[in-house]
């Protein structure tokens, strides 16, 4: 599968993260996180192959989060009405999200950018 880079182009990580992946000549489609917004399953497939808590894909520091209280409301919230949630709007999603069906990175971290797409 081509990598798939789920950014929001205005998204300063998700630049720096872009810059990362064309500084080192890593081949990937670009996929706009509000135009293009992951479905409820594409989400779900992400974060079972990454491993990550579901909760870790949530932009909390975004104003969509805060607006609605989330921070407070997840607990309670059921996996399935998480991902309901996510896939209803891109901003509540972490960006960005680079995977290749297997691997994924969530957010940018230069060292974990390193370790899986070098």
């Amino acid at each position: 599968m081509t990598i798939q880079f789920i950014h929001y182009p205005k998204c300063t990580t998700c630049k720096k993260a872009q810059k990362w992946l064309n500084d080192h000549e890593v081949s990937y489609e670009e996929v706009h996180i509000v135009e293009q917004s992951p479905t409820k399953d594409e989400i779900k497939a992400i974060w079972q192959a990454s491993g990550l808590p579901l909760k870790k894909f949530f932009n909390t520091s975004g104003m969509k989060y805060r607006e609605l209280g989330l921070k407070d409301k997840l607990a309670e919230m059921t996996e399935d009405e998480q991902l309901e949630l996510l896939a209803s709007d891109g901003m509540l999603i972490k960006r960005p999200i680079v995977t290749d069906g297997q691997k994924v990175t969530l957010g940018f971290k230069e060292s974990d950018f390193e370790q899986t797409w070098k």
